[in-house]
């Protein structure tokens, strides 16, 4: 059904699925920069869609398949469903007389402020990636890290600091930023992620009292930024940060120390070890194969009775 050529392809029909180097016709799951490539035709949901155009160009074509409204693409059927990661996250179930793949892309089963909560399709295969595939990567409860950052954000403000988040600038940014505006604290944010919130906002989410960042305006805020090892963090007119990572990685005690912050919060928009399991056994795949992890998930999978193999050669190029 499938192969992997510096990316996975889809046999016959050829559709490359999340190949970041430019293809005739390219699924793509979700718009962040390791899953989006330059092709003639991309296949997304309309809100990947825009954001797509925005981080390649606004002249790409696109086409859209909103969750759940099967498309015919060639001989096969395609039909996308939430994958619950960030705004238009999706899974893609190809279904042909061969039988059917669910290929996941990044994904979380959990709770999310700002995007569509996933949906599991049965599959004959399953393509799924496993970031979180070792034991240790148990998420804490959601509420539990939620309720640490409103309190770090809010008594930072009442020292008279200023709260300084780091995320990834799409997904992660925006659902910190819904975080704070719903308890009651205005964020202002870096101007490349105020540029990705403001088509979550034309795609009809919700952020709440969300400003582009101005120095003026800081007393009383927090402020959204880039990860410090992206070039262009900095923002000007701060003299009493209190920097706070958020990201998956700082259920490893060492994060905040290799991210260079004060604090680092395990906000999560993947699976984690458990609900990669439960993946597995909610799908019902004959086969499963696994991307962009740890290849010890492999075998987690088989010593709990799965058909699991690794996909050779996919590889994670970077972190969330």
């Amino acid at each position: 059904m499938f192969h992997w050529d510096r990316g996975l392809f889809y046999n016959r029909p050829r559709l490359a699925l999340d190949v970041c180097r430019r293809q005739p016709h390219g699924f793509v799951s979700h718009a962040h920069a390791d899953h989006i490539g330059p092709h003639e035709v991309a296949y997304c949901t309309p809100e990947t869609g825009r954001l797509y155009k925005l981080r390649m160009g606004a002249m790409r074509r696109v086409v859209e398949v909103p969750y759940r409204r099967p498309f015919e693409f060639g001989d096969v059927r395609l039909t996308t469903y939430p994958a619950g990661h960030c705004l238009g996250s999706a899974m893609a179930l190809i279904e042909s007389d061969e039988g059917s793949l669910l290929y996941t892309g990044d994904f979380k089963l959990g709770e999310s402020a700002t995007a569509e909560r996933c949906e599991l399709p049965r599959a004959d295969v399953l393509v799924m990636e496993s970031t979180f595939g070792k034991p240790r990567y148990r998420m804490p409860p959601r509420s539990e890290t939620v309720e640490r950052l409103l309190t770090l954000v809010r008594e930072a403000i009442a020292d008279g600091a200023t709260p300084v988040l780091h995320a990834y600038p799409l997904g992660k940014s925006q659902e910190a930023t819904r975080i704070l505006t719903a308890a009651g604290i205005p964020v202002l944010q870096h101007p490349t992620i105020y540029a990705v919130s403001e088509v979550y906002r034309q795609c009809g989410v919700d952020l709440g009292d969300m400003r582009l960042y101005d120095p003026a305006l800081l007393p009383g805020r927090a402020v959204m930024t880039l990860p410090q090892g992206a070039r262009d963090f900095r923002l000007a007119g701060i003299r009493r940060p209190v920097s706070i990572a958020i990201t998956g990685w700082a259920i490893d005690p060492g994060t905040k120390y290799r991210w260079g912050v004060d604090h680092a919060l395990p906000l999560s928009d993947h699976a984690d070890f458990d609900e990669l399991m439960e993946t597995a056994e909610r799908v019902g795949a004959r086969e499963i194969y696994c991307t962009h992890g740890p290849a010890e998930f492999v075998g987690h999978l088989q010593a709990a009775g799965f058909n699991a193999l690794p996909v050779k050669g996919s590889y994670q190029k970077r972190l969330f």
